[in-house]
């Protein structure tokens, strides 16, 4: 018998808690006007005002991630966050006297099983565990937590382990702050590993969602070569297969009561929150926790690069390569360094990589990012090759561009135009209490002080040219390690799937903590409707041209765009044009220098083509504005095509549509399911052939974009300038014809009948299969929108919905399942019931009967529905739609005929909402349906038999879905 590691053996001292006096913080110029809090207890609270909606991004961070694993039980970290949702001896038991002794049993038969060597042994003891397990879930209340976040009003709960941390995030009402409150206090405060086999099993799933996840596999190799003595590079999140059937209940409680101590987390809220008045919530339900000392963890002194480090993954996805070196952690002076040198190799728009290689059209893509961590940083580059070209070429040619700044050939005004693109970055990002709640939470869990973020601009802007030759000399020469993403069979990751017995769903019973939360009041938030003619002012410019604005009352950012109504469905070339205008110049500026001027002022162009809408785009500071305006229309009007760059163009795109063959993705939810809705003539093969994107020339696309003024358009600006002032800049430089032409005529798609069963399979290798089930419904109806909300969260999403408690919960069927009613973006097509399905091939027949089963019978479950009731309504009080988002929405509605804001229609239905009415839309629009079911899998394991018993079944070729 193998000895199983301590789970302190990687800490090799212990932090003091060294706690005092309640203290505060807060810093001048900062832009999110954050108050940092440290309770008597160690805890530490973010809290950032920001009042825009009345609601609150709320993280609870933990700096304990996978990197505190021991190495003999990896992923311990992650399954311990699972388990956090499970509840405590108050939440989601009916009698935990009863249920604890059982849980008690099963603890001592996993460490049983963990000890035992011997296949048959652990084979039977699993049985026991099984069937003590079912005995304990006749006293389980599953995702009672999730019942009662989400009669909050709760979006977005959800949680993700990483290296350095473990957080749990909600998105909550503004005045749901002291019932989630103490709703986090409980669950934090203990730990209960109830209905523990049946989620080790969705872990399992999970574990092989990762093993098909190529870029993972290829990304962990670089770790492993760069950190071969810390457990970044030596262990990953979701852990080793042979450690997750093999658990230990006792180690997860250590790690626990090890780790989740006040001391050792952060409370972070970001949003329409009083400061003080939060405080004082968190005081009373948090402040009598006690804190603990924390194991230190020591890191091992870092290993010497010496020599490139090369290494290949081999996988049926495309092929890419990974490069990175490697740095001391991001509180380093490193670390600084690095995200400067980061931005001048590669910034999107006006890097060396952006320029020299991708501008160039000298690779297929290049790319340049920073992984700061903890206790390392390391600088990431990632490559694609051209048709004909190596990897290594690809990579020599980056470490080309590093070599250039180690001779200085790069100009110092890029340096400081990175910092004013850094700044408008930070400026979008305030927006968003979520990006806010992320800062914080990453300046938690790595030890940083939030006053280096605060200056962290500043501290960018002093260095200098000859600093960052200086660091490039110093520390980027053959010190790097390489994996090579190449095409060939996967190393099979197996984990084989035990025997389990269904578990109770102790559905509509409910513990006394719930009802007790339950009484809890909330304080009333009305809802609040846009009224679109009262926000969004309607002009029109000297040409004619249908102006919408919107006044940006958040900042000093802007927006300008000229929309089109026509599309790839009218111009199959539009698509193809707007993508070469990205390399192309003018008379005055060269593609080079186009986007070197673009990027000093901090303004970005953008065209964009859907298949009935172009959206050509400016957007930057408002300072620029006028300026902006002159080169946008400089740029439309005055462009110079360039033949050898459309050729290379072309044979880029046929690179990229052969890489488009080995992603599953666009396989299943492209490639399938349009074949499944329209047959072989879909929206998603009006693509131009190769022979017609050969015939074609890049002056006839210059062509195309030039005459684009000339057709019907509308413009939407978002800002702060005045009405005239406005329309005076853009008389003066949006020339337009006198009489604007009519759109040419789309190509119409027929939605196919689904008259009977019918299945659609491609052949993909892969561990797991995926499942996509359609069932075609009536036409657009508005009608509709109310019943399909709830349809969507009393059935199809979130832990507590009843597809979810059913297939995964109780049958440990599937990591992901859902299914929702889906609303067409246009009155001519039609609604559908798309219902999904990703799990292991042995448990597919087994899951697509459950979920054909849903899909026949809707389970009537009151305190589910009432929850859902409640959930949706408290949602719809606290959700508003402001800033730029008006104008979109009001788009998006207007496609579908509608002239006002639906939610207030779909509010007022809420309070004379029934059951008896979501079971009559289930009844009309769901059961029983024929259905068209999407199918992707490794053909050789497939259970084609039990395929057969869904429906037809037709195996299609990439050809057939990709039309090339």
């Amino acid at each position: 018998m193998k000895k199983i590691i301590s789970l302190f053996a990687l800490s090799l001292g212990i932090i003091k808690t060294g706690l005092t006096a309640e203290q505060s913080i807060s810093w001048p110029n900062d832009p999110y006007k954050v108050k940092k809090y440290t309770l008597e207890n160690g805890l530490t609270v973010f809290i950032s005002e920001n009042h825009n909606e009345p609601r609150i991004q709320t993280m609870i961070a933990v700096k304990a991630g996978s990197k505190f694993d021991p190495p003999q039980t990896t992923g311990l970290a992650h399954y311990l966050e699972h388990m956090l949702f499970k509840g405590t001896s108050k939440t989601g038991t009916i009698n935990w006297e009863k249920e604890s002794s059982l849980l008690k049993q099963i603890s001592n038969q996993f460490e049983a099983h963990l000890k035992s060597n011997d296949p048959a042994e652990k084979k039977n003891i699993y049985k026991t565990i099984d069937s003590l397990s079912y005995e304990a879930s006749k006293y389980a209340i599953p995702n009672e937590y999730d019942k009662m976040v989400s009669s909050l009003g709760a979006s977005g709960t959800n949680a993700f382990t990483s290296n350095d941390m473990t957080v749990y995030v909600n998105e909550i009402p503004a005045n749901a702050l002291s019932k989630w409150a103490s709703l986090e206090s409980e669950r934090m405060g203990e730990l209960v590993l109830r209905l523990f086999h049946t989620e080790l099993e969705t872990v399992y799933e999970e574990f092989n969602r990762n093993a098909d996840n190529d870029n993972r596999w290829a990304y962990y190799k670089v770790d492993s070569c760069l950190m071969p003595n810390h457990p970044y590079g030596t262990q990953t999140t979701i852990g080793l297969g042979e450690h997750l059937k093999n658990p230990s209940m006792v180690n997860i409680h250590k790690y626990f009561d090890t780790y989740y101590v006040p001391n050792n987390m952060a409370i972070i809220l970001s949003g329409d929150v009083n400061a003080e008045e939060a405080l004082e919530v968190i005081r009373k339900t948090w402040g009598s926790k006690k804190a603990a000392a924390v194991p230190a963890f020591t890191k091992a002194p870092p290993v010497p690069i010496k020599g490139p480090l090369v290494t290949e993954y081999f996988g049926p996805q495309k092929e890419y390569f990974y490069m990175a070196y490697r740095f001391d952690g991001a509180s380093s002076k490193d670390a600084l360094m690095v995200k400067m040198v980061d931005m001048i190799m590669a910034n999107g728009t006006a890097g060396l990589i952006d320029l020299n290689l991708n501008q160039k059209q000298k690779v297929l893509a290049a790319q340049s990012f920073v992984e700061d961590m903890r206790d390392y940083t390391l600088h990431f580059f990632y490559g694609e090759a051209k048709s004909g070209q190596k990897m290594e070429e690809v990579k020599d040619l980056i470490l080309g561009e590093l070599e250039k700044i180690k001779k200085g050939e790069f100009d110092e005004k890029l340096m400081k135009a990175i910092v004013l693109n850094m700044k408008l970055d930070r400026m979008k990002a305030a927006e968003s209490n979520e990006s806010r709640a992320y800062a914080l939470m990453d300046n938690f869990v790595k030890d940083l002080q939030w006053s280096d973020w605060v200056n962290e601009l500043s501290a960018l802007e002093k260095i200098t040219k000859a600093e960052i030759v200086d660091f490039v000399n110093k520390n980027y020469g053959t010190n790097y390690a390489v994996c090579y993403k190449r095409n060939g069979a996967p190393f099979v990751h197996k984990v084989e799937k035990p025997s389990i017995t269904s578990v109770v769903m102790n559905k509509d019973t409910v513990s006394a903590f719930k009802m007790q939360f339950d009484a809890m009041s909330m304080p009333e938030i009305q809802p609040v409707f846009v009224d679109y003619d009262k926000e969004i002012k309607a002009s029109r410019t000297a040409g004619n041209v249908e102006l919408s604005m919107v006044e940006n009352k958040v900042n000093g950012l802007f927006s300008l765009n000229y929309i089109f109504d026509m599309g790839t469905d009218h111009n199959k070339k539009i698509g193809l044009a707007l993508r070469y205008l990205e390399y192309l110049g003018t008379s005055k500026y060269g593609a080079e220098e186009l986007k070197k001027v673009l990027y000093s002022l901090a303004l970005s162009v953008n065209g964009n083509s859907a298949s009935d809408r172009i959206y050509l785009s400016l957007s930057g500071l408002e300072d620029q504005f006028t300026k902006g305006v002159e080169m946008f229309e400089h740029i439309l009007a005055d462009l110079k095509a360039d033949e050898e760059v459309y050729q290379n163009l072309v044979n880029d795109i046929l690179t990229e549509r052969q890489n488009a063959k080995k992603n599953k993705g666009a396989i299943l939810f492209s490639g399938l399911v349009n074949y499944a809705k329209f047959g072989a003539q879909n929206p998603f093969r009006n693509q131009l052939s190769e022979q017609e994107l050969k015939a074609t020339t890049g002056e006839e696309l210059v062509k195309l974009i030039k005459a684009l003024p000339s057709y019907k358009h509308r413009i939407y600006y978002y800002g702060r300038m005045e009405e005239e002032k406005l329309k005076a800049v853009l008389n003066k430089s949006h020339k337009t014809s006198a009489q604007l032409k009519d759109y040419p005529a789309p190509i119409e798609y027929k939605e196919r009948d689904i008259l009977q069963n019918e299945v659609y399979f491609c052949n993909y290798n892969m561990k797991q299969t995926e499942l996509v089930m359609l069932s075609k419904d009536s036409r657009f109806d508005k009608s509709l929108y109310t019943a399909a909300n709830i349809y969507n969260e009393y059935y199809g999403s979130g832990l507590s919905s009843i597809m979810f408690q059913e297939i995964r919960e109780k049958m440990a069927l599937a990591y992901s399942v859902y299914s929702a009613c889906t609303t067409p973006d246009r009155p001519d097509r039609s609604h559908y019931i798309n219902s999904y399905i990703g799990t292991q091939v042995d448990k597919l027949p087994e899951a697509v009967k459950e979920m054909k089963n849903l899909l026949s019978n809707m389970p009537r479950v009151e305190q589910q529905f009432a929850g859902t009731m409640e959930s949706v309504k408290k949602k719809m009080q606290t959700d508003r739609i402001y800033g730029s988002a008006i104008f979109w929405s009001r788009e998006s509605l207007r496609k579908k005929g509608i002239n006002f804001d639906i939610r207030k229609e779909i509010y007022e239905n809420l309070d004379k909402f029934s059951f008896e009415q979501l079971s009559s839309f289930f009844n009309q629009h769901v059961r029983s349906k024929p259905m068209a079911i999407a199918v992707i899998g490794n053909k050789k394991d497939m259970n084609f038999e039990a395929l057969g018993k869904l429906g037809t079944v037709r195996e299609l070729s990439l050809e057939e879905l990709f039309g090339y």
